[in-house]
C-alpha cells in the first residue's frame, strides 16, 4: 500500500481514530520515501490527545492492522530511539 492509498484509508476512518485518542498520525520508513515493496511493513508514528494504556495501544495496533491489511510497527515520538529519532521526525509524513 502506497503513501496516498493510506493517508485517504485513515481519513476515511478518523472517527474511529478519535475513539482511540489519537491526535496524529504519521507514515515513515520504506512507504514514506517511496520504497515500499508488497513485502514492506507499514511504520506508524502515532500522537494521542490524552494518555492511554497498553491494552489501548495494543487495541490501535491491530486496528490498524486490520484496517491496511499490513503488519504495522506503531511508535510514539518519546519511544524513538535517541540516534534515529531525528531522521523518522524529518521523512515522517503526516497522514491524519
Amino acid at each position: 500500500m502506497n503513501l496516498n492509498s493510506i493517508s485517504l484509508l485513515l481519513h476515511k476512518h478518523q472517527s474511529d481514530l478519535d475513539q482511540f485518542a489519537v491526535k496524529s498520525l504519521a507514515v515513515f520508513g520504506s512507504v514514506a520515501r517511496g520504497e515500499a515493496t508488497d513485502r514492506s511493513d507499514i511504520d506508524l508514528l502515532v500522537e494521542f490527545n490524552q494518555p492511554i494504556g497498553l491494552f489501548e495501544f495494543i487495541r490501535l495496533k491491530y486496528y490498524l492492522e486490520t484496517l491496511i491489511g499490513s503488519k504495522v510497527d506503531l511508535v510514539t515520538p518519546d519511544a524513538l530511539h535517541p540516534a534515529l529519532r531525528d531522521s523518522i521526525l524529518n521523512e515522517a509524513v503526516n497522514v491524519t
